[in-house]
């Protein structure tokens, strides 16, 4: 529990009644108290640690809820959370039925802004602000805090650009700590780079250019500083811009020196900061090293291969491939839009091009997607990491839309590995030639191969393209599944009491679909079940009651998977039995009356 300062603080109004020599010591409270939830409850570390100081300069300063405060990304709002109301609550922080790791509107009036994807809290703010000159309250404040590996994204730089031709009344906040979940990267890192070391004259600043009012570079973690400069910035109207400089783990050695690994370490020693030991030697692997490890494999033999991510190289594993092959792997920023007609362009002069993107911000490229590659049926290879339900993350960061999403687009192919071996065979076919681009979505988290050798000895297999496989018969239940939600399908036909009903099909493409073994499936079965982890509408389920509805088929149809609302925070495992595609759900579905 929070002690101190820290614990009479129930809204920013209590911490406006501190004197300011009283918030060093408030800073210090908060950074304790974020590490010794963290380090039980696992989350977002580093980040909140860097901004300490920024966040209670705001709170301080500003008239919150009044004045408007935007994170972006929303990584480094834990602090914010404490300080506005949800100290008591925070240790529920990420859990199912707890607070979001995120901001989000629908929790507290201090979260002006649902965040969880980047580089949005410009947009955001400006728009906040020109309503306020619309309502007749030009007096409010305004203020986005951004990342320099958010702003970096064009949709900052959109907003940038038309805020500097309003009298918007918008503070812009530039956290600089040279790295998002990886070091950031590209010119404008370089840049900002070559301002904190002085070596970039004031005329020729770029900001400035913008008609924004810039001040900075200054210490983000001098709390007084940052108190007197936007004591100063709160009488100047127009749009303004503050650089600071922070650290990310401020605050904790071991968090400072390995950034990556503390932007969410899991559980750790709060007082050496020291990440407790897992033993993973007997697991399986996770997905994103079975996609790293191959890619690595398969660039040795084909100079072709290109990799290209969106600043996630360590979420990726891209990483196994930049460092043997640093000219052929790119990491290009948060930019999914760039990274998605980068590798058309690539596509185009005959390379082999991997583009791998999160689920949920591949999102944002959709129309790359649709007119720069589907349209011109260029055949880049797309790698959808944390496909399916991701867990604590919550409801910004559930893959669970691109089934639906992609299956509408023309040309476009559609694969789901049941596991790390079918992932890889894929993986190795896509890069032999296809005719059209394809998509291939796989999960966060471990396979369910423990004893994973087939990578290693190097030996793969060609896929039939838009061929499905049963797995095995039954008398009359079919049940079809796409992707590693057939895991839990597996323990279902484990457990069940009447194993030799159910027939399961694994049906690995999405798009096409294996039409052939659809009409005797069918044909054979009086019920016919569907199990995925995406949503429901439009998904694969939907894709069989097309197929079904067309060849008149009659058959009772039962869909499993992702209904539609957006599905909130907590263990996959939990997230999993709200949807019904858990072992429990699946087997209900198996056994209901309706199967009787």
């Amino acid at each position: 529990m929070a002690d101190g300062l820290l614990a009479y603080i129930d809204n920013p109004h209590d911490l406006r009644k501190l004197s300011e020599s009283q918030l060093p010591q408030l800073a210090q409270e908060l950074r304790n108290f974020i590490i010794d939830i963290v380090s039980k409850n696992e989350g977002h570390l580093g980040a909140s640690l860097g901004v300490v100081e920024l966040t209670i300069a705001l709170h301080y300063v500003f008239n919150t809820p009044d004045d408007l405060l935007v994170w972006d990304v929303g990584h480094q709002a834990y602090g914010h959370k404490i300080l506005t109301g949800r100290l008591h609550a925070f240790q529920t922080n990420r859990k199912l039925g707890g607070i979001s790791g995120f901001p989000k509107r629908s929790e507290s009036e201090y979260d002006t802004f649902g965040t969880g994807h980047s580089s949005t809290a410009i947009s955001a703010a400006l728009g906040m602000a020109l309503a306020s000159n619309l309502k007749g309250d030009a007096e409010k404040h305004h203020i986005a805090v951004v990342g320099d590996a958010s702003i970096a994204s064009g949709m900052a730089f959109e907003g940038l650009n038309h805020a500097g031709v309003t009298d918007a009344n918008l503070l812009v906040i530039l956290n600089d700590n040279a790295i998002g979940i990886d070091p950031s990267v590209g010119a404008l890192k370089d840049y900002l780079t070559s301002v904190k070391e002085g070596k970039n004259p004031k005329e020729n600043n770029m900001i400035k250019s913008l008609n924004f009012d810039y001040s900075g570079p200054i210490d983000g973690h001098d709390i007084f500083a940052l108190i007197a400069e936007l004591e100063r910035l709160k009488k100047i109207k127009g749009p303004k811009f503050l650089h600071i400089i922070t650290t990310k783990g401020k605050g904790m050695q071991l968090a400072e020196e390995n950034q990556v690994k503390y932007h969410a370490p899991g559980k750790f020693d709060k007082a050496t900061g020291e990440i407790l030991p897992k033993d993973e030697s007997h697991l399986p692997p996770k997905f994103q090293d079975v996609f790293g490890l191959t890619i690595l494999d398969l660039a040795r033999k084909n100079e072709k291969i290109i990799g290209i991510t969106p600043a996630m190289p360590s979420g990726s594993s891209l990483t196994y491939m930049m460092d043997v092959f640093p000219d052929r792997a790119f990491d290009v920023g948060i930019a999914e839009q760039h990274a998605v007609t980068l590798a058309a362009g690539m596509a185009t002069q005959g390379m082999v091009v991997f583009c791998n993107i999160y689920s949920t911000f591949m999102q944002r490229a959709y129309d790359q997607l649709i007119h720069d590659v589907a349209l011109q049926n260029l055949p880049v290879i797309f790698c959808l990491d944390r496909a399916g339900l991701v867990g604590e993350d919550g409801a910004t960061h559930h893959g669970v839309f691109d089934i639906a999403y992609l299956r509408c687009i023309p040309n476009m192919i559609i694969y789901a590995p049941l596991d790390e071996v079918a992932l890889q065979n894929i993986l190795y076919t896509a890069q032999l030639g296809l005719d059209h681009p394809i998509a291939i979505r796989y999960p966060r988290g471990r396979g369910s191969i423990a004893n994973w050798q087939q990578l290693h000895a190097g030996h793969y297999e060609n896929i039939e393209i838009g061929k499905a496989h049963c797995l095995k018969s039954g008398s009359d239940t079919a049940l079809l599944s796409t992707g590693s939600i057939g895991t839990n399908v597996r323990k279902a036909l484990s457990i069940t009491e009447n194993p030799e009903r159910f027939a399961w099909y694994d049906f690995g493409f999405i798009k096409p679909l294996d039409e052939t073994l659809l009409h005797e499936i069918f044909s054979k079965y009086n019920r016919i079940i569907t199990v995925e982890e995406g949503v429901i509408k439009g998904g694969f389920g939907s894709a069989v009651a097309e197929f079904a509805a067309a060849n008149q088929y009659h058959n009772a149809l039962e869909i499993l998977g992702v209904p539609d609302a957006f599905i909130e925070h907590g263990s996959i495992a939990e997230l999993q039995g709200i949807c019904g595609i858990d072992v429990e759900g699946i087997l209900t579905a198996m056994e209901s009356s309706a199967g009787a």
